[in-house]
Formats: structure tokens, C-alpha cells, sequence
């Protein structure tokens, strides 16, 4: 199993992305997304070890697209994040405390994505949870607790 993932965060970083191939370059990445920019303060991250799936048109070849993607999303100021994680079981995004703030907003290149509430957590988890995606060959992370992007569930 590899430490190897793409990265896309910046518009710049969009095409060709950047990787990651280290734990190292998780606390990279982090420390880049909370000194660059406020509208790109959000990255998505695809695990090279993980399979692909191929979307089959009616009269298309299909494409191969990656069977799942983690984000993740640091505020700065607030000294916050979230992640979220996509495959073919849901959409998860960490569960924050009752506390944290409703309906938070990231921007990965500048595109705006607004999550449900109170899904932010401290940026030390989030450096974890990232890293052991990285080292888990891109399985959903253990480290944190986790709640249904879209379905409230809690």
C-alpha cells in the first residue's frame, strides 16, 4: 500500500494537482489551505489505491472516475476544519459539538460548499484524520466521529 493521493485545492493546483506521498505533506497541505486564501481554504484529496469505477453512457466509452474522495476544509480564523469523506456507502462529514456553527462555508478553488451544521472540529483531528486516510489507503477515517452529510441522523 502506498502514501500516494492527489490533491486539488488551488486553481492553480487544479490540473495538474499536487500529491501527497508523505504524513509530512498532510501537515504541508493543512498549513498551505490556513495561509493561502480565504476562497480556497478547501481541498480535495483522491487515494491512488483505491479503486475506480467507470460511468457507462448510453452510447459513450465510459470514464473511469475514482470510487470515492476526501475534503477537507480549514477556517483560520477560527482555527476549525471540517472533512468530509464520499464513497458508495454515503456522504460523511465529521460531527462537530453542539456548539460549533451552523452551516459553515469552504471554497475549494473558489467554488463555494456549504456544509450542514455543526460539523467543525479542532485542527489537530483534522490533520489526523487526513493522515490516517493517507496511511489507510484512503479508507474512511477512525479518528473522528462522523455524521450523514445530508440526512439528519444525529
Amino acid at each position: 500500500m502506498s502514501l500516494r493521493a492527489e490533491v486539488r485545492y488551488r486553481r492553480d493546483r487544479i490540473e495538474p494537482p499536487d500529491y501527497l506521498e508523505s504524513l509530512e505533506d498532510v501537515d504541508v497541505l493543512i498549513d498551505e489551505l490556513l495561509a493561502g486564501p480565504v476562497n480556497e481554504n478547501l481541498a480535495q484529496i483522491i487515494h491512488l489505491d483505491r479503486e475506480t469505477v467507470v460511468l457507462k453512457y448510453p452510447g459513450g466509452p465510459g470514464t473511469e472516475v475514482p470510487d470515492h474522495q476526501l475534503q477537507v476544509g480549514v477556517d483560520r480564523e477560527l482555527q476549525v476544519g471540517v472533512v468530509l469523506f464520499i464513497d458508495r456507502g454515503g456522504n460523511f462529514v465529521t460531527a462537530g459539538p453542539a456548539e460549533s456553527r451552523n452551516a459553515p462555508e469552504y471554497y475549494l478553488a473558489g467554488h463555494w460548499t456549504q456544509f450542514r451544521d455543526q460539523v467543525e472540529i479542532p485542527l489537530g483531528p483534522v490533520r489526523e484524520a487526513v493522515k490516517e486516510f493517507l496511511s489507510s489507503g484512503g479508507q474512511r477515517p477512525t479518528c473522528v466521529s462522523w455524521k450523514n452529510q445530508y440526512l439528519d441522523d444525529d
